[in-house]
Formats: C-alpha cells, sequence, structure tokens
C-alpha cells in the first residue's frame, strides 16, 4: 500500500514539473510510509523514497517504514542531514514542499543545506492527500465511530447535579481506552449549562446543573484513524426553549446528512443545514462550518474536504466527513449534534449509531 501511495505522490508532483517532494508533517508521513515516531522526514524523488529520522527511532523505523529506504542520521537536524545526499543537490533541481507546514527558519535550513536547488512551494500537490479512503481505512474509522457510540452510552448515568466536567471527560476517555482506542481523538469537550455556547469548550471544573445543556464532542483513535462525534443532552427536563433550539439543529443536522453524496459541491451541505437555522433566525448564532473531512490522527484532525460557506471541494465516494450544525447563545447554552458521514457510490453511510433524539437525564 505505501509504495502505491508514494507512486501516487510522485505522479502528482511530476504533473508540477518537480523533480521531488519534501514531507514532513507528521500524518502524512504515516499515510506515505507507516511510519509512527514523531521525529522523521520523508523526501520522494522521480525514482526513490528516502525516509530520514534520528537514533532514538531507530528499531521504530526499520520495522514500521515501508516504501522508501531508511537512513538515522546520528547528528543535526534532518533538514541539514540532506546535504549528505548528493542527488538532492543537483543544480536547479526543483524540490516541492508543503509552505502551509514550512516554517521561513525551516526554509532557510533547506536551503542552506541544498544551496543548488530550487525549493519551491508545492501545497497543491499534497493538499487532497488521503482524502479518499480505502477500505481498511474506513474498517478504522468505522471502529473509532462505535467506540465512541458505546462511550457515550456509558457515561451517561454519570450525568448528575454536582458532577464537574472533568470528571464526566475523565470517565468518557476512560471508556474509549478500555474498548480499544488508542488516544482521545483531541481534547474531550464536556461543555454545560452556559459553556455549552462554547463550541470549543474543553471541559472545566464547572459543575453540571439542573436544567443545563451539557455538549459533548469527541473522538476515539483506532489504529492512528479518529473519529468525531458531538452529542447534547440536558440534565432534568429540558424547557420548551430548549426543545425548540435542539429540535432545530437535530433538523438541520438530518437535512445536511441526507444530502451527502458524490458529485456535489460541500459548500452545498453547508448550506442546507444553514439554511434551516437561518430561516429560523438562529442565523447569526451559527458562526462554523458544518463539517470537515476525517482520516489520520494530527493536531488539527481537521482535514479535507471542507463544509464550509467558502469550501471550493468536492465530495468523492470515500471521502469520510462529519456534519455538525449548532446554535450557539451567549449567556445561556448551545447545541451541536455531529455524526461522521462516508460518502458512497450510492449516496452516503453514517457511521455513528449514538442516539440523537433529545436526551432529557
Amino acid at each position: 500500500m505505501s509504495q502505491k501511495r508514494i507512486a501516487f505522490l510522485r505522479k502528482q508532483f511530476q504533473k508540477e514539473n518537480l523533480d521531488c517532494m519534501v514531507i514532513a508533517r507528521a500524518d502524512r508521513i504515516f499515510y506515505l510510509c507507516g511510519y509512527t515516531g514523531s521525529n522523521g522526514l520523508l523526501v520522494v524523488t522521480d525514482k526513490t523514497a528516502l525516509f530520514l529520522t534520528d537514533f532514538r527511532y531507530t528499531d521504530q523505523a526499520k520495522k514500521e517504514v515501508r516504501g522508501a529506504r531508511v537512513h538515522v542520521m546520528t547528528k543535526g537536524d534532518l533538514l541539514a542531514c540532506l546535504a549528505e545526499f548528493p542527488q538532492l543537490n543537483k543544480k536547479n533541481l526543483r524540490l516541492g514542499f508543503s509552505a502551509e507546514y514550512f516554517s521561513l527558519v525551516e526554509r532557510d535550513r533547506l536551503k542552506e543545506a541544498l544551496p543548488n536547488i530550487l525549493p519551491i512551494p508545492a501545497d497543491n500537490v499534497v493538499a487532497e492527500l488521503g482524502w479518499v479512503k480505502d477500505a481498511q481505512e474506513i474498517k478504522h474509522i468505522a471502529r473509532a465511530a462505535e467506540i465512541g457510540d458505546i462511550a457515550f452510552e456509558r457515561i451517561l448515568n454519570l450525568l448528575k447535579p454536582g458532577v464537574r466536567e472533568r470528571e464526566v471527560a475523565a470517565e468518557l476517555e476512560y471508556q474509549m481506552k478500555m474498548l480499544g482506542s488508542e488516544k482521545p481523538a483531541f481534547d474531550s469537550i464536556v461543555a454545560s449549562g452556559y459553556r455549552s455556547a462554547m463550541p470549543h469548550g474543553e471541559a472545566s471544573d464547572k459543575k453540571l446543573a439542573k436544567g443545563d445543556f451539557v455538549t459533548f464532542d469527541f473522538g476515539a483513535v483506532v489504529n492512528r484513524y479518529v473519529s468525531d462525534m458531538t452529542r447534547t443532552v440536558v440534565i432534568g427536563r429540558a424547557t420548551q426553549r430548549q426543545k425548540k433550539i435542539y429540535n432545530l439543529v437535530l433538523k438541520a443536522q438530518k437535512a445536511g446528512v441526507a444530502k451527502v453524496r458524490a458529485g456535489i459541491e460541500a459548500k452545498a451541505v453547508d448550506d442546507t443545514c444553514r439554511r434551516i437555522i437561518t430561516r429560523a433566525g438562529y442565523g447569526k448564532n451559527f458562526g462554523h462550518g458544518t463539517g470537515h473531512g476525517i482520516g489520520v490522527y494530527f493536531d488539527p484532525i481537521h482535514s479535507g474536504p471542507r463544509l464550509s460557506t467558502i469550501s471550493n471541494d468536492t465530495l468523492k465516494v470515500n471521502n469520510v466527513i462529519t456534519v455538525e450544525p449548532g446554535i450557539y447563545i451567549s449567556g445561556w447554552g448551545g447545541v451541536r449534534i455531529e455524526d461522521d458521514v462516508v460518502v458512497t457510490k450510492t449516496g452516503h453511510r453514517v457511521l455513528n449509531q449514538a442516539r440523537k433524539n433529545l436526551l432529557e437525564l
């Protein structure tokens, strides 16, 4: 599989008239050659692939890396070590790199190590790398989604007045770990009461209180692939206003999911959700995109295609995306509902099975 992915990358950069490509971002390195360590550099030329790491990862690299020749460097940073490979320092060699993840300092070090090359920003070459999943990748994501579903159901009996958000998050992450998750996909969000109006309200010391909305946004990791789901519940009986806001978000979320299919513009899914919320008078309270792609674990976990008003992406078979509209009212609370969705040949498949009806606990 690694050889096929590297061969695909090679074809892509050759279309852009590049001679080689240097990959430094961890998730892309894992996707291309299987390495999971924290220090590595992959260089793909027209004929070969070189993987560089340092002494700490000798055994790990030899065990994990596929499709590339491993070179363990004993001194200097990896960019400086590129000077040891004369084939990379040919005059006017067109070397592509991702400017989005290369700092100016790193760019200078690259040019210092290889003074004869022409370093060329080539984000377009790797922009959609890994967006379309194979069957094994979808299997991993589906298992991660299943773990999230089960863990969510398991922690519901913990949700009582007086319990702190941090305690709930800890139990949620523990349950995911016990079910086989390697780690949380990201810092788990548990936001209750007025804090549920914070789209990224990571768990705090706030205690749950009767009448609170509680929003959970979390994910599991299986074989380095992530899930990402959101559910919102109420502690005690919901008010009419809470029911109104919740059912509006649920209506928008279901409509967005129903819109998902191959060939449709990603922003059309966003528009479907946003139109429902806006027509109900809450457009200003939905201030983020409707969704994003997921795949290999990385921080942040968001990848493409992106579902937003400004997206130019088109959905393709075997994209895995989230659909997650929300309404957030400052000082009162908020609701978000999110599922992971696979784009299929005939439409879509929702991976999450956790209940979406309003739970009054």
